[in-house]
């Protein structure tokens, strides 16, 4: 079952039933033997499932931990979410949840003169995850698929030394889960690059890696740095990551990223 489907009811769900005083190890199903005692018991169970509010019962697995195809509430709420600079280790349900559709990050970053390098954000790690990072001097986003596979999609260009706005834009092909989708770079709103992610991960990223701004606490999302050694050599001033369509500007307001600075006081 997948989270867009819907549920099967209970009593039209398969029921098995055994005898535990004789078959502990479960090995004969009675259900078809016994339809009588297997009917009583389910009326059992779902008289002790109300007495005891365990209803109503979600037997989905992956599914509920994304909360969108779950249905329940979600620690962040909205489209937008502004990050800064030494903010990390954070977990799958304080940020934006970018599965499964279009997303946009977008960094001012300083650039020393001798270029940049290390990672400006990560989520996962090794076994699951994407960055957006610069790698000899250029942009690169990366996409790292359970660890099977890596997609890299890097700009064609270096970022020069200065000041600039420096964006990864994923354009979700639709259509069901864990599709692929475009991915084109931008260097103060010019196209520097583009490329393809040709499958992504559904549900999570990973149940204990997290995500970091301007370095990798984990295990890395790419091989491009080594663990701990990813550290961003410019300035991060903020990250905005937005999810939905993706709009032609993506410019951070300066009201907005004041406000967020005060409330981190």
């Amino acid at each position: 079952m997948t989270g867009v489907e819907k549920q099967i009811p209970f009593d039209d769900d398969v029921w098995e039933l055994y005898d535990g005083s004789k078959d502990w190890t479960q090995a004969h199903d009675l259900a078809k033997e016994m339809p009588d005692k297997l009917r009583e018991l389910q009326r059992l169970w779902l008289i002790e499932a109300a007495r005891y509010n365990v209803l109503p019962i979600d037997d989905r697995s992956f599914e509920r931990v994304v909360p969108e195809i779950a249905g329940r509430p979600s620690l962040v709420q909205g489209r937008s979410q502004l990050l800064y600079a030494g903010m990390g280790r954070l977990p799958e349900n304080v940020v934006l949840d970018v599965k499964n559709k279009s997303f946009t990050v977008t960094a001012a970053v300083d650039v020393p003169n001798k270029g940049a390098e290390g990672v400006v954000i990560a989520q996962g790690g090794r076994f699951g995850g994407w960055s957006l990072q610069a790698t000899h001097g250029n942009a690169k986003f990366v996409y790292n698929l359970c660890g099977l596979r890596t997609f890299e999609v890097e700009a064609g260009e270096s970022l020069p030394p200065g000041r600039h706005e420096l964006r990864a834009e994923f354009a979700y092909d639709g259509g069901g889960l864990a599709k692929g989708g475009t991915v084109s770079l931008y260097y103060d709103g010019t196209t520097v690059g583009q490329g393809r992610v040709e499958q992504t991960i559904p549900f999570a990223f990973s149940g204990d890696e997290t995500m970091d701004i301007g370095h990798d606490t984990g295990t890395p999302v790419s091989a491009d740095y080594a663990p701990h050694d990813g550290t961003f050599t410019g300035t991060i001033e903020w990250v905005q990551i937005e999810t939905g369509k993706i709009a032609a500007d993506q410019e951070v307001p300066a009201e907005e990223r004041i406000r967020v600075a005060l409330v981190r006081q």
